[in-house]
């Protein structure tokens, strides 16, 4: 047992340490699959161990039930908002307030970005992460700590050194690069998009089942304390290195904060982040202007709801009214047909726009855009050009609501509506639209990043029917390509050299490209793993692929129809006779071993890393899955095996120990 024990402090140890490197430092040194291979074996150890469970382990972010509610909690020191300023004037009329008050002639600031979030407070007892409570009425808040904890930046625990009692303030915000992922995520799945990072924070941890949290990139950035026992830092500046050296994460790291010693270097840090807003990567609103000295805050104390040491001097919102000219359909590689409404061109943020998304037909609906509506635009997140509102009383009077579409615009077919989905979709397999943004994704950067294959030459290609499929873009010649207007010798000869380049991609990349539904990145990644070939991957079955981390029931049935498909498997082995040769890690297999395509569970603990018996295993031919079924082989126990041992004795599933396994080796 003591051996059990100190491998789970070890694991917990190890998650937590590649946690900071990912989610604070962005400097990862493993793999999403190994690190889920260590997850996977500290949740069997607690599984099989529950007196184990500390706070602190990661797998303690995700409650397994949602909560019924939120409770109410009242915050020690009200969480107050900030007096408002607009223009670089008020900024210097609230310099003048505080140096009147203070009778100083000078006083030194500390800058900040305003971030567009929601607003949290973390609240820390003997060193365990007790509590996160909303902002609410500035004197109550609802206790979200269920979802707060999936976070994976933010500590559950902090060292020796911090204080008994640390509340943290801060902001609970999605980066925009994650955001758009986000919704292009959504959008596959037929779910609603979001329409800006602040409002898909704030809906993610208003969410009463922690597991959705889980799933939604968020982000937190300290920027103030509440009450704290014996932290008693002299400034803002140094509160928050204070945090920095407990592991909470702060946006000092962006190098966004400034200590300014005159209002003249404040008003130059606003419009510096007014100019700059847009390169960030997180979403701003505005800058807050706090007086950096924690003993000076104290003295000029609070106004109203106010407190008299800090100000929000918001920017100018990026924001343009102009008119609806026509509402077009645009059909996605997923056959999603999503509503744009096509704009009298207008400059937002200095930035010209002439479309802007409509999400789906039930936002378009509810937000009644019709064609010659006068609307007023922004750019939501920095991203996304989307309508706010509709100027009704500017409304023309023979205007006509928007009628859902029955068909594709593209190919005509039947649009449906699946279960618990709002997106209308095209699910024609030759519907030209969804054929083109598939080509598209196949030679995009993330998928096999073929150079010189941008997506006009794709719609372009499939015009003059040079392409139609992922193979034939293998089965273009120089003879095919010589002649188009656009395409001399060399262009040509850069496009050939990347199409032949992208042959050998990695098998995760080229499993993403195929486009299959639900599979992203990450799950590319963990077939990739599991598979480690296109043929293999083929003859997956559905039991196998439920068996594989990270990939549910949903995921599962879609890989699983996929490679089933008659059309879809005979184009994967096209792309195999044309060469497509993915790069894999080389492991010699012995197919003559008795193990050889067996599909082995592993439970238990080990003398050998988890990481290392599956190699080995899978040098031996195996197939290594995670649960126990009745197309299960073989089931490999160690010391403490739990539930799994008792499944495969109910189906009659025979059992190995790692000796029975090292004595086949030798033998």
């Amino acid at each position: 047992m003591s051996d059990i024990k100190k491998e789970h402090k070890t694991l917990i140890k190890t998650l937590l340490h590649h946690d900071e490197l990912y989610y604070n430092d962005s400097k990862p040194e493993i793999s999403d699959y190994e690190y889920d291979q260590l997850f996977t074996k500290l949740k069997k150890i607690e599984e099989n161990h529950p007196e184990l469970i500390t706070p602190d382990s990661p797998t303690q972010r995700v409650s397994d039930a949602p909560a019924s509610g939120f409770v109410k909690k009242e915050h020690r020191i009200p969480m107050l908002s900030l007096q408002n300023t607009y223009n670089t004037e008020e900024i210097i009329d609230f310099d003048e307030r505080v140096k009147k008050f203070l009778g100083l002639e000078n006083v030194t600031y500390l800058c900040e970005p305003k971030f567009d979030g929601l607003a949290i407070e973390l609240i820390y007892e003997d060193g365990k992460l007790t509590s996160a409570l909303t902002r609410g009425n500035g004197k109550v808040g609802e206790d979200v700590l269920s979802n707060i904890k999936t976070i994976k930046s933010i500590p559950l625990s902090l060292p020796d050194s911090a204080p008994k009692l640390l509340e943290v303030r801060g902001e609970v915000v999605i980066l925009k690069e994650d955001f758009k992922k986000l919704n292009e995520k959504h959008e596959e799945e037929g779910l609603n998009i979001f329409a800006n990072p602040r409002n898909a924070a704030a809906g993610t941890i208003r969410q009463l089942d922690s597991k959705i949290s889980r799933l939604r990139p968020l982000k937190f950035y300290g920027y103030a304390p509440g009450e704290t026992s014996t932290l008693k830092p002299e400034s803002q500046h140094s509160f928050l290195k204070a945090l920095e050296k407990f592991k909470i994460p702060t946006a000092l790291r962006y190098n966004v904060y400034k200590q300014a010693g005159s209002i003249d270097e404040v008003i130059d840090y606003y419009e510096k982040m007014d100019k700059d807003r847009k390169s960030l990567p997180f979403d701003i609103d505005g800058v807050v202007i706090k007086v950096d000295s924690f003993q000076l805050q104290d003295e000029l104390g609070f106004v109203s709801r106010n407190p008299r040491w800090a100000a929000a001097a918001k920017f100018k919102p990026d924001q343009e009214i102009t008119t609806v000219k026509a509402i077009d359909l645009q059909v996605g590689r997923t056959g999603v047909v999503t509503p744009v409404a096509v704009l009298e061109p207008v400059s937002v943020g200095g930035v010209t726009i002439s479309n802007a998304t409509l999400h789906n037909f039930s936002e378009l609906e509810r937000k009644d855009v019709r064609v010659g509506d006068t609307v007023l635009v922004h750019r939501a997140g920095e991203v996304i050009p989307e309508i706010i509102k509709v100027i009704e009383e500017e409304r023309p009077s023979n205007s006509e609501k928007f009628k859902r579409p029955k068909s594709c615009p593209a190919c005509h077919s039947e649009l449906i509506q699946e279960k618990e989905e709002v997106a209308l979709r095209c699910i024609s397999l030759n519907c030209p639209a969804t054929l083109v943004e598939s080509l598209k994704h196949f030679a995009s950067r993330k998928a096999l990043n073929i150079d010189h294959l941008g997506d006009r030459s794709v719609e372009r290609f499939f015009e003059l029917g040079l392409i139609k499929s992922f193979s034939d873009i293998y089965r273009l010649t120089k003879d095919q390509l010589t002649g188009l207007e656009g395409f001399g010798e060399k262009s040509i000869d850069n496009l050939l050299q990347s199409i032949e380049q992208s042959k050998t991609s990695p098998l995760e990349n080229i499993i993403f490209a195929l486009g299959i539904r639900f599979v992203g990145e990450r799950t590319s990644e963990t077939l990739a793993q599991h598979y480690r070939s296109l043929e293999s991957l083929l003859n997956a079955n559905e039991e196998e692929l439920k068996a594989l981390t990270d990939i549910g029931e949903k995921v599962a049935h879609s890989v699983y129809t996929a490679v089933q498909n008659a059309d879809f498997k005979s184009e994967v082995q096209s792309l195999v006779k044309l060469g497509l040769s993915p790069k894999v890690q080389n492991i010699n297999v012995d197919t003559n071993s008795q193990f050889n395509n067996k599909k082995i569970v592993i439970t238990g603990s080990f003398e050998l890393t988890r990481n290392e018996i599956t190699k080995r295993l899978k040098q031996l031919g195996a197939t290594v899955t995670n649960s126990v079924s009745k197309n299960t082989d073989y089931l490999l126990a160690g010391a403490d095996a739990g539930s799994k041992l008792k499944k495969a004795q109910e189906l009659g599933v025979e059992t190995l120990s790692w000796a029975d396994i090292e004595s086949y080796l030798e033998n």
